[in-house]
């Protein structure tokens, strides 16, 4: 990259608070696509012939494309520089986006999707390392990372609303079309103002058994997730699938052990706060992506409420984690050891979770529903926000991009699972339901009565699985993170953590 797209190590970036500004609208536009399209999906299912067997394919292909390349686009961000990636990103989403608004057959459909997934692998992983190389004064960077961190939790909620109004006013093609104006804008942005410090890059060769084994088996897993959502735990192909994903994932283990350029270096995984933050936001995820199914559904099968009402029912668990994420975190993330932060953030929103078991056909909104998301919002944010920092805190600029993809992995892995998982676990216990009290209904009413209990109890039993969730991530996080090595972890506090971005992380 030329000097004048570039500075010196160690120091500040003038313009990085208005790189930050392009930086979240393309985050922004990568979380609200991943909710946006769902809103739309009836429309365009009807316009393009789509069968219900098939319209999975629309969320599969772009998840499996997401998942599966994710720890490659990180590597790519770390070899080309991550503004390069960034922008490429940003310009092949865009592209994509555009097929997909102009899709006239399901095939060219599930084909945007995809493209879609590919460079959003590359988006996604870049934007968070540019965060972490351009911001490193521990006050400014607890700043920084409360906004993005609001951005990804909160931006989910905001694709409802948005893919409310766009479907029931314009368009279904209007999901897509919309995020060409956020990656032009994010683009350009970038193109001008963003400056990536120098002496970052990793231009070791490409470890290509570590692509394609990594590749492989995320994208076994993520699918094999999916197919026993429709098609059970116990299909020959889903257990397939899960068995390929361990050897896949296995042998990429062993492979990044040997090779001398790992894809994924094994110090930035096997780091005690890495590893800890890593698997508690994917089992938070597991709990979040269900609960936001159950809730949709709740909200517009069982309370009859239209896309856009849905949408902004959701609205004050953005408000719950802007404050957790841009107050309570920001504030005191410079102060306490991130665990304080992130495990009572756990738990908090465990507690939120806790308030939704108790979901019945005729609950109000505003006795159950609205507190519980505004506690889920605020535990959320508070937890997510020190989470995203410590991630890629003091790990080698030259692996600033695959610690941030396994960030977005984590997340990504964990959505597919919590789908599949708590969506298998609310079917089976509305059936079981159903069964033991649909012989006492003897009228049509009192059947369709018997069906909503049915499907409530489903809810609330996945939900009472996500409560457990989140509290074993509570757990994780005390145990892992910043413990047992005072004064040599990053506790993303005190003097001198923003000295730790430059420092080599060793292995425990």
């Amino acid at each position: 990259m030329s000097q004048t797209a570039s500075t010196a190590p160690g120091v500040p970036d003038a313009n990085r608070w208005r790189a930050l500004v392009f930086i979240a609208l393309a985050q922004l536009m990568v979380v609200l696509d991943a909710t946006i399209v769902n809103i739309a999906l009836p429309s365009a299912q009807q316009d393009l012939g789509i069968s219900d067997g098939n319209r999975q394919w629309v969320v599969t292909a772009y998840a499996l494309a997401f998942g599966g390349l994710l720890l490659f686009g990180g590597r790519i961000a770390d070899l080309w520089g991550r503004k390069r990636a960034f922008v490429i990103g940003l310009t092949g989403f865009a592209a994509a986006s555009a097929l997909g608004g102009a899709a006239t057959t399901g095939a060219m459909m599930f084909g945007a999707r995809a493209l879609q997934g590919v460079f959003g692998a590359m988006l996604a992983p870049a934007a968070l390392s540019l965060l972490a190389v351009m911001f490193t004064d521990a006050k400014e960077r607890a700043k920084a990372f409360g906004i993005y961190g609001a951005i990804a939790g909160g931006g989910g909620a905001v694709g409802f609303i948005l893919g409310g109004v766009l479907t029931e006013y314009l368009d279904w093609r209007w999901t897509f079309f919309v995020n060409i104006p956020f990656a032009v804008v994010a683009a350009l942005g970038a193109y001008f103002v963003i400056r990536e410090p120098e002496g970052g890059r990793n231009r070791s060769p490409l470890d290509i058994p570590g692509v394609v084994l990594s590749t492989l088996g995320l994208v076994s897993l993520v699918y094999g997730f999916t197919r026993a959502e429709s098609d059970g735990w116990g299909d020959s192909t889903t257990v397939s699938l899960f068995v390929a994903s361990a050897v896949f994932l296995l042998a990429f283990v062993i492979t990044e052990a040997r090779v001398k350029a790992p894809l994924l270096p094994l110090r930035v995984v096997t780091d005690r706060n890495r590893g800890g933050i890593y698997l508690s936001l994917g089992i938070a995820i597991i709990a979040m992506f269900g609960t936001f199914l159950f809730l949709t559904y709740y909200l517009q099968v069982i309370k009859g409420y239209s896309p856009i009402k849905t949408g902004f029912a959701f609205l004050p668990m953005i408000a719950g984690m802007m404050v957790g994420s841009t107050q309570i975190g920001t504030r005191l993330m410079t102060r306490v050891p991130a665990r304080l932060l992130m495990g009572p953030g756990f738990l908090v929103a465990a507690s939120g979770m806790l308030l939704l078991t108790q979901l019945e056909i005729g609950s109000s909104y505003a006795s159950t529903v609205l507190p519980s998301m505004l506690l889920l919002g605020l535990g959320m944010g508070t937890a997510f926000m020190p989470a995203m920092s410590l991630a890629t805190l003091g790990v080698e600029p030259r692996d600033a991009g695959v610690a941030s993809a396994m960030v977005n992995t984590s997340q990504q892995v964990g959505g597919a699972i919590g789908t599949a998982l708590l969506n298998t676990i609310a079917a089976s216990a509305t059936t079981s339901y159903i069964k033991d009290h649909i012989a006492t209904a003897t009228s049509k009413p009192q059947q369709q009565l018997v069906q909503m209990q049915g499907m409530v109890h489903g809810y609330t039993n996945a939900i009472w699985f996500a409560v457990g969730m989140l509290v074993l991530a509570a757990v994780i996080v005390v145990t892992f993170v910043n413990a047992g090595r005072p004064g040599s972890g990053p506790v993303a506090s005190g003097e001198g953590a923003e000295d730790e971005v430059a420092v080599p992380v060793v292995a425990h």
